[in-house]
């Protein structure tokens, strides 16, 4: 049965949504372009590297609203926890996108609260179903986000070696997530589940390279 949080709680949570629409995140390891030099790019290069990464961003901002949600309404505590240690990496995910962002002279997207929300609710409708499906949930959403990561290693300008240095660390971040996801007994989510996450995220992708 599930337990509505106490007033601390949602205090702690509200607190969460701060932090990740309104905060600079801050990471615990070094940034993954740190040692990495900085070449010159034209503008147009610079604009789609930027872009990409807005995209980035927006992915982690999404991240941490769904394991938010997930985290809420897991039953299972080792299911609680493998949600809050995915979401502490994410937290260093958003530090390193958004930094990067603001290297290449750009902006986080400004519909970033609207996917907050609109994750948040389907990470609490994902938990409320069951564990074995949040897992499934998680470990489903941490496949598509590594493939679309791995397209965007292909896809940044070949003088950017800063973002593919980031994005390169976030894949192997994301990977982890899902291979623990299924060692705690996640579920294979149905195929039209899988597709509709995979076509809302096109949808978000759109829209948060240009905003």
């Amino acid at each position: 049965m599930l337990k509505l949080p106490s007033i601390d709680q949602f205090i702690s949570e509200f607190d969460t949504v701060l932090r990740t629409l309104a905060a600079s995140a801050q990471s615990v390891r070094p940034h993954p372009d740190a040692s990495v030099a900085e070449l010159e790019m034209t503008g147009a290069e610079k604009q789609h590297a930027a872009g990409l990464m807005r995209v980035n961003h927006c992915g982690e901002v999404c991240a941490q609203a769904l394991y938010q949600g997930q985290a809420l309404t897991a039953r299972n505590p080792a299911t609680r926890d493998a949600l809050r240690e995915a979401a502490h990496e994410e937290v260093e995910h958003l530090a390193w996108t958004e930094a990067r962002i603001a290297d290449l002279g750009s902006h986080k997207s400004l519909l970033n609260p609207l996917w907050y929300a609109g994750s948040l609710a389907i990470g609490v409708t994902a938990g409320v179903i069951g564990d074995k499906w949040n897992l499934g949930f998680l470990a489903e959403t941490e496949r598509q986000v590594a493939e679309h990561l791995q397209s965007h290693l292909s896809q940044l300008p070949e003088q950017d070696a800063k973002s593919r240095a980031i994005v390169a660390q976030m894949h192997i971040d994301e990977t982890h997530h899902a291979e623990k996801a299924e060692q705690l007994g996640a579920a294979a989510l149905p195929f039209p589940i899988a597709k509709a996450m995979q076509l809302s995220s096109i949808v978000m992708t759109s829209l948060s390279y240009r905003l």
